[in-house]
């Protein structure tokens, strides 16, 4: 920005004329007065002392000149500061004070040129701190998803668990030893057919919300409904209790809630069943299993199957259990061999168990809801 010189007594230049008119008066009227009034004849000495006043004054004016030349320099330079269109600190050479004020104003310009990278490194933190925050964000929220999913498989206490779980990646694909429990209503195609479709769905809602809660208390995890059948897994995430203590336990609170269910509904006039369970333990394969477009994390192997059949040959009320569920379990409950028996697709028999319950489960029925 190119800045007009001013020709006003505002400025520093315009003041230094006035003083050399006002400065000039006064001679000139002295002379005046001198020649006319007093009769004072010029002469050599006269014109001389006169050419040295003039000189006197014209120089003085210069170097005040001179000094407003320089100021309007420095208010130039600052004025295209300020315009944008200069970058770089004042070159100036001028009188001590004008050379001062030029410093001092290069200096308070160097420190606003770093306040403002300062400021731009704040701000460029800031930026990253935002994205942190985003991504923390997203994170909590995805661990949020994740543990509303796991709730509807295991209890709220070991949820955080499976969360946490190999740095939040849910059970890898694996083979690990296991305790399975299948649970079954007897006859209950025959109840379904003698009962409203409403009410069917109303009684197997009922029913599974309490088995769900009762296997999540003993720290298990429910693998898949299948019609009026329920699938659980004992061992895959807490590791500090006994997977047959637990599933053994857990079969036995829900015989006794089954039973407390069905008394209330025998009172209300209502269907009532029998549910019988079977317990196995050994090695099986944990996974996601199923096709691209719909996939379920489940167990498969040959403990699984045999599970299966021990649930298929109790009957209602009965808990059947394998060798070595009874063998690695370390409750003190009650067993009554059934020795070997042969199931399908097992070429050799097996040896299993039928639990007669414990004096702790049997004496504390679980609390069930009208």
């Amino acid at each position: 920005m190119k800045l007009a010189y001013k020709r006003t007594f505002e400025t520093f230049s315009g003041k230094i004329r006035v003083a050399l008119a006002l400065m000039a008066v006064l001679p000139c009227l002295i002379v005046i007065y001198l020649f006319l009034d007093e009769g004072i004849v010029p002469t050599d000495t006269v014109y001389l002392f006169a050419s040295l006043a003039l000189l006197s004054i014209f120089s003085g004016f210069a170097l005040l000149w001179r000094s407003a030349l320089q100021l309007y320099y420095l208010s130039c330079e600052t004025g295209k500061l300020e315009s944008g269109e200069k970058r770089d600190s004042i070159q100036i050479q001028g009188d001590d004070e004008v050379n001062r004020i030029a410093a001092h104003f290069n200096s308070l310009l160097k420190r606003l040129e770093e306040m403002k990278r300062k400021n731009q490194d704040q701000a460029t933190q800031l930026m990253v701190y935002a994205r942190d925050l985003s991504l923390s964000y997203q994170r909590t929220k995805r661990e949020e998803e994740l543990r509303n999913r796991i709730s509807r498989y295991v209890g709220n206490n070991l949820v955080e668990k499976l969360v946490n779980l190999k740095d939040g990646v849910f059970l890898e694909t694996e083979r690990r030893s296991v305790t399975v429990l299948f649970a079954d209503i007897r006859s209950f195609t025959a109840i379904a057919e003698r009962m409203a479709a409403e009410d069917v769905v109303l009684m197997l809602n009922q029913y599974f919300s309490i088995m769900v809660d009762l296997i999540f208390k003993n720290t298990g995890l429910l693998d898949k409904f299948v019609g009026d059948q329920l699938i659980a897994v004992f061992g895959l995430v807490d590791s500090d209790t006994n997977p047959p203590e637990n599933a053994i336990r857990t079969a036995i609170e829900m015989q006794a809630a089954t039973e407390e269910i069905m008394k209330k509904r025998k009172r209300k006039g209502l269907e009532t069943f029998d549910v019988g369970i079977g317990i196995n333990t050994g090695n099986a394969i944990i996974g996601n299993i199923g096709s691209t477009n719909r996939m379920d994390y489940t167990v498969i192997g040959d403990c699984v199957n045999v599970a299966a059949r021990l649930e298929q040959m109790a009957k209602g009320g009965e808990i059947i259990i394998g060798e070595q569920t009874y063998i690695n379990n370390t409750g003190s409950f009650q067993f009554e061999s059934r020795g070997e028996v042969y199931v399908k697709n097992k070429l050799e028999p097996v040896v299993c168990y039928n639990v007669l319950g414990n004096q702790a489960i049997s004496s504390s029925k679980a609390a069930i809801p009208s």
